[in-house]
């Protein structure tokens, strides 16, 4: 007759994570206005330094209110992007939808405005939105829209987010690597 502390012990290890196999990544989720500038840059910053310290993350951004008519990033963000090596011509805003959400383990937003707006779309979801400063620092920092102003306001933005993405990573990642 088979030991049930053996069977047990058995089952537990072919549950437990094989070694050199990372944990499920988690499902973060940027939003803000048009998915033209903050949220493309954050999660630009946030794929690089994921890449450069091996986390397990799957990473998207969306807008909750996207100008059908402005869908391309803004000059200035593509260009701060391009001086640091990321060519993201290529992406075009995206609406936030109730299925990103609810994929998401994690909705990080650039102002308390966009909690509310993502909240709106998906009440359920109370738990796992936050702004991104909130989650990364418990601070009220809202990260401004600099669309249609000067390069020094997207270098603030930038700025920003170089201090608070690594910061949320590393939060949202703890114990998973």
């Amino acid at each position: 007759m088979l030991n049930r502390r053996l069977l047990v012990a058995g089952l537990a290890a072919l549950a437990a994570p094989l070694p050199g196999r990372t944990a499920e990544p988690v499902k973060i989720a940027f939003v803000d206005t048009g998915n033209t500038g903050r949220s493309l840059m954050a999660e630009t910053l946030a794929r690089a330094e994921a890449a450069r310290r091996g986390l397990p993350v799957a990473l998207i951004s969306r807008a909750v209110d996207p100008d059908p008519f402005d869908e391309a990033p803004e000059a200035n963000a593509q260009a701060l992007l391009a001086a640091r090596g990321f060519d993201v011509s290529g992406h075009r805003a995206r609406r936030l939808e109730p299925g990103d959400v609810a994929h998401a383990d994690l909705v990080l937003t650039m102002t308390d405005s966009h909690v509310e707006k993502v909240l709106a779309l998906a009440p359920q979801a109370a738990g796992k939105v936050f702004t991104l400063a909130r989650y990364a620092t418990g601070a009220d920092e809202p990260i401004p829209d600099a669309w249609g102003k000067p390069m020094a306001a997207y270098e603030a933005v930038i700025a920003q987010l170089d201090r608070l993405v690594p910061l949320a990573l590393a939060k949202a990642t703890a114990g998973r690597t």
